[in-house]
């Protein structure tokens, strides 16, 4: 098995190598940049979807006018959730032949690239800017070690939101949307008896994804801020409790979709009544046809927070970074600059379905999902997302994502509760 495993990787680390030399110059051909390094700046993310790359491409927009000289290097991995490019980017980097600039989870995740000494501080851009009157001080803390700030976050995203389609839930009797754990099992099996897809999901680590959001609701939000402390307590009988709801919720999911979009687009034409993703979903959902699905918004999809966990805002944040030895150091800062500002991120926040990390952006471009996600951004209680690098560094996060796909297989509570244990206790954070 573990020589199945490793073939894999190689062959998935192969086709990566083979996709970047193939990237896209800007230009929409398929060959390699041609512009003298000094001038081109690669910009390294996994913005490929519907929504994602309509931000990126907003932004992207913005960089050009401001920087006639500099050519924009679009280096974007596909794959939600950053896995693949992660991958990618961890060769590069070993190799010394990083991007100019890279997207990182604010949080945790940056953790691994700080302590190899893979990244500059970026406090000199925050004096210059005045980011740390800009961004809120949870958030400036998040990307914080010992004083030194190390990316410039673009925007905040909240992961606990649970997608349903109203017409759905009305043809199964659902009447009320649920907002306990007991209700939402109630929902899915009256979903499931009128023969419709009760959850959709995607790959594994939507699965993760799914995992997060029921641990909150479970626990509660301060059993589940405890996890990420020393001294947390995995093996106890709340974890056991949580960790059956999710086996119970889990076992209600249909076939898993390749990746987050076809899974959310099952809710959005009616063929799944639920969907539990990240507000991103929102941009797929709503944005016009050629960069997303174009439905109504409380007609052909609606939201609520994932059940248990109203009043609290499972956070995660995207951000950009300067690597040690960036060929293009200037390009990059000039990269930077345009992700920090207000013009950058009211162009790329709404397309992508997000809310800004500035405090100071244009309210009146956050209507519908987005005014609510801003009220609730001010209001609620917080808790960091696992799987988009808030509370785990990545090998801790590669442990549960690999603890969770042997779970999908033998539904063993025990076996897992046991790796999820051994994963905290090994994560050295």
């Amino acid at each position: 098995m573990r020589r199945q495993l490793m073939a894999a990787v190689a062959v998935t680390m192969a086709g990566l190598l083979a996709l970047t030399a193939c990237g896209d110059n800007g230009s929409g051909g398929t060959q390699g940049p041609q512009a003298d390094p000094k001038k081109k700046v690669e910009v390294f993310s996994w913005w490929t979807g519907p929504g994602e790359a309509d931000g990126l491409k907003a932004m992207r927009e913005i960089f050009q006018k401001r920087n006639a000289g500099l050519e924009f290097f679009d280096a974007a991995v596909a794959g939600g959730s950053g896995d693949k490019a992660r991958a990618l980017l961890t060769t590069k980097l070993q190799a010394q032949t990083p991007p100019d600039t890279f997207q990182g989870h604010a949080g945790a995740e940056l953790q691994g690239y700080i302590k190899s000494g893979q990244l500059e501080p970026l406090n000199f851009l925050y004096d210059e800017l005045k980011l740390k009157d800009a961004f809120p001080q949870q958030l400036v803390d998040q990307i914080s070690v010992r004083g030194q700030i190390y990316s410039v976050p673009v925007n905040v995203h909240r992961s606990n939101v649970m997608w349903f389609n109203p017409a759905v839930l009305k043809e199964a009797g659902v009447t009320e949307v649920p907002t306990t754990i007991p209700d939402f099992v109630a929902a899915l099996e009256k979903v499931r008896q009128k023969g419709r897809i009760p959850l959709s999901i995607g790959s594994e680590w939507t699965m993760v994804h799914l995992l997060e959001s029921v641990l909150l609701g479970s626990l509660g939000t301060d059993a589940y801020n405890k996890l990420w402390t020393a001294g947390s307590d995995w093996s106890g009988p709340a974890m056991t409790k949580a960790l059956n709801d999710f086996k119970t919720i889990l076992s209600y999911a249909g076939d898993p979709a390749d990746d987050w979009q076809p899974a959310a687009k099952q809710v959005a034409d009616g063929q799944a009544a639920f969907n539990i993703m990240g507000d991103w979903a929102y941009g797929y959902f709503h944005n016009p046809p050629d960069g997303g699905l174009g439905k109504t918004s409380k007609t052909d999809f609606d939201w609520a927070p994932s059940p248990g966990t109203a009043g609290t805002f499972m956070w995660l944040s995207d951000s950009f970074t300067l690597p040690k030895g960036a060929p293009n150091r200037d390009g990059a800062v000039a990269w930077l600059k345009v992700a920090a500002s207000k013009e950058g991120q009211d162009a790329f926040n709404p397309k992508k379905g997000s809310i800004p990390a500035r405090k100071d952006a244009d309210t009146a471009l956050y209507t519908d999902y987005l005014a609510d996600a801003l009220k609730d951004w001010g209001s609620d209680d917080l808790a960091g997302s696992i799987q988009h690098g808030v509370v785990v560094n990545d090998p801790w996060r590669v442990s549960i994502n690999e603890a969770v796909g042997v779970f999908h297989g033998d539904k063993d509570v025990a076996a897992f509760q046991t790796a999820l244990a051994e994963a905290a206790k090994n994560s050295g954070q």
